[in-house]
C-alpha cells in the first residue's frame, strides 16, 4: 500500500511536496478506513480537492511517473517550467508484503541520467520507533555510495545512469539488490492510474471476455450500478442486436472509442427490461464510464491494488461515487486501496465518510502550488471530525477554492453589444 509520495520540480510543483496516506491513530474514529499491518497504519482511501489547474493532476502524474520508472517504461517526467534545474525528484514509501520502504531517486532530464537512488527498509518496533535500514544509496554528485552487498559498492560509480541501478546489470548476482527489484517492480506492478475523463474500456473487455468470478462480480457492479439494466455481457458478433455500418450513429463520447477495439466494444451488450441492446449506443456517458471503472475497482478489492483515479467524479452520480469509496473504506477491504481527484464536496464527509487526514488539498497561488491535508487544521481553528466540513470550505477557510470572475466577461460581452 502507497503510504507517502514525494516530489519536488516536478510538473507543477517547484518546492518539495508531500503526499500521505499514514493514519493518525490518536484518533480512533472510522478505524475501519485503516489498514492495520505489523504495527504499520495506511489509509485505504484519499480524496484530493482544489480548483482547476492547480496540481491535483500533477500529482497523479507523479505516481504514474514513479510507476512507469519502476516499471522501466516510458519515463513521463517533466520538471517545472518556472525553474532552471532539469532535476526532477520523485520519490514513494510503501508498504509492501507487511515491510515498510521507501524510495526516492533524481532524474536529469537534460542528460537523460538517474544522478541518485536511495532504497530505506524501515522498520518499526511495538513502542512505534522506527530504524531505517540503507540497502542501497547511488549519489552520483556527492559521491556517495552505500549498498548491502558489499562486492556492489566498487561497481556502482562505474553501471550506466541512463536507467534505475537494477535495470543496468545482472541483479541475479547480488542478494539484496536483485531482492530491492522484486520489491520495487511488484510494488509498481500493483498500482492502476486512470483518468475518467480518458478511460479505457479496454480493461473491462478483456475481463469480460473470460468466463469466470471476477467477470461475474464486475457484472454485478455494473447492475448494482444502474438499477434499470437487467444484465450487461460480451457477446459473439452473430448475437449484436443491431447490424452496424458505416452509416450507423457513432457515439458522442468520442474520449471512450478505442478505434483499434471498435469490434470489442459493439459486443457490449446491455439488457432492459429484457430488451438486448449495443452498450456504447444506447448507454449514456455515465453508464458507460461505470463499466470502464468496474473492472479496476474489483480487480483493485479482489487482488489488493492501490487504484489511483483522476476526477473520479466526471459524469457519475455523487451518490455511486460514495458507493464507490464506501467500498475501499469498508471493514470487508483488507488490502486494496484508492486515491482520487475530485470536486464533489458531497464527498467532504467527516460525520459519515472520512477521516480528517483522508481529504486532501491542492492550492496555488503566486508564491507556488502546496499540497496539504485537512488534518492540519486543529480544532483551536474550528475544524473538528464533528465540523460541517462543507461549509467551511464553501465560505473559503480550508483554501484551495476557486474565486472565479465569469461576471466580468458578461459585462465585457453586453458593454460591446451597448456599443454597438
Amino acid at each position: 500500500m502507497l503510504i507517502e509520495v514525494r516530489a519536488k520540480n516536478c510538473y507543477a510543483f517547484n518546492e518539495e511536496i508531500q503526499f500521505s496516506m499514514k493514519a493518525d491513530m490518536r484518533n480512533k474514529k472510522f478505524g475501519s478506513n485503516v489498514h492495520k499491518e505489523n504495527n504499520f497504519n495506511v489509509l485505504k482511501t484519499a480524496g484530493i480537492y482544489g480548483p482547476n489547474n492547480t496540481g491535483k493532476t500533477c500529482l497523479v502524474k507523479c505516481i504514474k511517473a514513479i510507476k512507469n520508472v519502476l516499471l522501466n517504461k516510458n519515463k513521463e517526467i517533466m520538471p517545472n517550467i518556472f525553474t532552471e534545474s532539469t532535476v526532477c525528484e520523485l520519490g514513494i514509501t510503501f508498504l509492501f508484503l507487511g515491510r515498510k520502504f521507501a524510495y526516492d531517486f533524481k532524474y536529469d532530464i537534460k542528460e537523460n541520467a538517474f544522478i541518485y537512488e536511495s532504497f530505506l527498509e524501515i522498520l518499526k518496533d511495538q513502542y512505534n520507533n522506527e530504524k531505517e535500514i540503507c540497502w542501497l544509496k547511488k549519489d552520483t554528485i556527492g559521491e556517495e555510495y552505500e549498498c548491502l552487498d558489499e562486492s556492489l559498492r566498487d561497481i556502482i560509480p562505474v553501471v550506466s545512469k541512463n536507467n534505475l541501478l537494477y535495470y543496468v546489470m545482472d541483479t541475479g548476482k547480488f542478494e539484496y539488490i536483485n531482492k530491492m527489484k522484486e520489491i520495487l517492480v511488484g510494488f509498481a506492478s500493483k498500482i492502476d492510474v486512470i483518468n475518467m475523463n480518458n478511460i479505457p474500456i479496454s480493461n473491462t473487455i478483456e475481463v469480460m471476455k473470460n468466463k469466470n468470478q471476477i467477470q461475474e462480480k464486475v457484472v454485478e457492479f455494473i447492475k448494482n450500478s444502474d438499477l434499470y439494466m437487467d444484465n450487461f455481457e460480451y457477446v459473439g458478433m452473430d448475437k449484436i442486436p443491431v447490424e452496424l455500418n458505416d452509416s450507423d450513429e457513432k457515439p458522442d463520447e468520442m474520449v471512450l472509442n478505442i478505434p483499434e477495439g471498435f469490434m470489442d466494444q459493439i459486443r457490449l451488450v446491455s439488457t432492459y427490461k429484457g430488451i438486448k441492446v449495443p452498450s456504447m449506443l444506447f448507454d449514456s456517458t455515465g453508464t458507460k464510464k461505470i463499466t470502464a471503472i468496474a473492472s479496476y475497482v474489483i480487480q483493485a478489492l479482489e487482488q489488493g491494488r492501490i487504484l489511483v483515479v483522476d476526477e473520479l467524479d466526471s459524469s457519475i452520480h455523487f451518490k455511486l461515487t460514495r458507493a464507490i469509496v464506501a467500498m475501499f473504506n469498508n471493514e470487508m477491504n483488507t488490502d486494496a486501496q484508492m486515491i482520487f481527484t475530485v470536486h464533489d464536496i458531497n464527498l467532504m464527509d467527516c460525520k459519515r465518510l472520512f477521516r480528517k487526514e483522508q481529504i486532501w488539498f491542492v492550492h496555488k497561488d503566486s508564491n507556488g502550488v502546496y499540497v496539504y491535508s485537512l488534518a492540519d487544521f486543529t480544532a483551536q481553528q474550528g475544524v473538528r471530525d464533528t465540523t460541517d466540513i462543507m461549509e467551511k470550505y464553501r465560505k473559503g477557510a480550508l483554501g484551495a477554492l476557486p474565486d472565479p470572475e465569469l461576471i466580468n466577461s458578461l459585462l465585457s460581452i453586453k458593454g460591446n453589444m451597448n456599443g454597438k
